[in-house]
């Protein structure tokens, strides 16, 4: 109960079990951001709440799932239900979406799909979390997933080091399941390993592995012994099955004709991406700070680039110069109308997030002008309950349509110095975990990646009834 307490310019609140008995709350145990005089509180449903926050938008405004679009399923007569795509739409506040995966609650769904009709099935959706156990695999940083269109999506990330450069980074890994779930225990393969000596031979980071051309490649980072933090970006190529196949290395990235400057300098964290025909690298490489630049390449040979590069984007707003002035780790999402670039920023501990650059799909991506970088970071410590500095991520659709963003972090304990594996050097402590979580839309069209998943979906929105039309 709410009662204003006039002259002294504040509400006393009180509470209660029974209604007969009140007790007053302590004023230091609630608070306004605002001076409400002689106000109320009215309940407002899903629809009203949207409609309110789109006229009166606030950034200051958490997004909440206020249910599900039209829940039908269309299925074919003589259909086997087994076959039939399960997938919902879920909707926000903000007006955004996110296709979220469910199950048939039970033995409820019984249809008999040669007589056509409407069917009413329940059917029970699942959170980020309870989709997929997170950690989902302990000790991988840099983390890539492929759906290898062969039955098969492979995993593969930075091996870890215990202590020091010499206890780890020294191979390549790969994973492979029939579905994403599974690659969390799937038989892990060293597929490559660091030279004895030389070059290639320590701080083997951030692998990611491309189909280009009809082949698999495999982009990595890699030091030399005599300097370790020599770092440049190396390439292999895979003969045949990227699991059993045979994998040779093309050498260093190397620089298009005339360009006397890329690859000079530390740089790593090499990703590929195509768009409307012509082929893309993008990298991280410190020119005065860790700055991302992009260049093309011909598909029949991705170890050569053909364009002088353009710097993406450098660290420039707070979020970005914690400990270290970083950008790096980009990852590449296109929907229909734009192609997002996410990138990692600062130091690689707690303060670790990521920050967000998009164009328009039919920009010309290689004029810096077509491409607007966010102020602020999409990811970050604050978003996450019980993590800390997540970073390096990449994108990947499941078996069965969610779309998932996957990342590393470390546990919130580390930013105490209390995780088991605490090193005062973040890169030689192995605590970064591969992490999974959901992809949505906000109502302008733009991915969204932080919701905790009581905002993703709201536990009275996890059981649903599903109209399964037969016809």
């Amino acid at each position: 109960m709410m009662s204003d307490a006039y002259g002294d310019g504040y509400y006393v609140m009180q509470e209660t079990t029974d209604l007969t008995n009140f007790t007053t709350v302590s004023k230091g145990n609630y608070s306004f951001n605002f001076t409400p005089r002689h106000g109320y509180v009215i309940p407002i449903n899903a629809d009203q709440y949207t409609a309110l926050i789109n006229a009166y938008p606030s950034a200051g405004l958490t997004t909440l799932n206020t249910g599900f679009k039209s829940l039908n399923v269309n299925v074919g007569l003589g259909e086997n239900m087994s076959e039939v795509p399960k997938l919902l739409t879920a909707e926000y506040s903000d007006g955004g979406t996110c296709d979220m995966s469910f199950d048939w609650a039970g033995l409820s769904y019984m249809v008999d799909t040669s007589q056509p009709g409407v069917y009413q099935a329940q059917a029970k959706v699942k959170s980020s979390s309870e989709l997929y156990t997170n950690p989902f695999i302990n000790e991988r940083a840099d983390p890539y997933i492929v759906d290898g269109e062969d039955g098969y999506y492979y995993f593969t990330a930075s091996y870890p080091a215990y202590g020091s450069v010499d206890k780890g980074y020294d191979r390549i890994i790969l994973r492979r399941s029939n579905t994403v779930g599974g690659l969390a225990s799937a038989e892990e393969k060293t597929i490559w390993k660091a030279h004895s000596s030389g070059i290639l031979s320590k701080h083997i980071w951030a692998p990611e592995m491309h189909r280009i051309g009809g082949a698999w490649y495999m982009f990595f980072a890699a030091g030399a012994s005599d300097n370790i933090w020599a770092i440049r970006p190396y390439v292999l190529k895979c003969d045949g099955d990227p699991y059993n196949g045979n994998w040779t290395e093309c050498g260093q990235m190397q620089a298009s004709s005339g360009d006397t400057e890329s690859f000079r300098n530390f740089s790593l964290d090499m990703t590929y991406f195509e768009n409307n025909g012509r082929h893309y690298v993008i990298w991280a490489e410190i020119k005065g700070d860790s700055s991302l630049f992009m260049a093309e390449i011909n598909p029949s040979e991705p170890w050569k680039l053909i364009s002088k590069p353009i710097m993406l984007t450098k660290p420039e707003y707070n979020w970005e110069l914690v400990n270290n002035r970083v950008n790096e780790g980009a990852a590449v999402l296109k929907t229909d109308n734009k192609v997002y670039v996410f990138f990692s920023a600062s130091g690689t501990g707690s303060e670790y997030c990521v920050g967000r650059m998009e164009a328009d799909i039919n920009a010309d991506l290689m004029n810096i002008n077509s491409w607007k970088k966010l102020s602020y970071p999409v990811l970050q410590t604050a978003d996450l309950g019980g993590q800390s500095g997540p970073g390096h991520n990449c994108f990947v659709k499941d078996e069965i349509g969610n779309l998932l963003i996957v990342y590393h972090s470390r546990p919130s304990s580390h930013s105490d110095q209390k995780c088991g594996t605490y090193n005062k050097d973040p890169l030689y402590d192995p605590c970064r975990h591969t992490r999974i979580k959901r992809v949505a839309f906000d109502g302008n069209g733009d991915p969204v990646i932080n919701l905790s998943d009581e905002a993703e979906l709201a536990p009275q929105n996890k059981n649903v009834t599903v109209n399964i039309v037969v016809g």
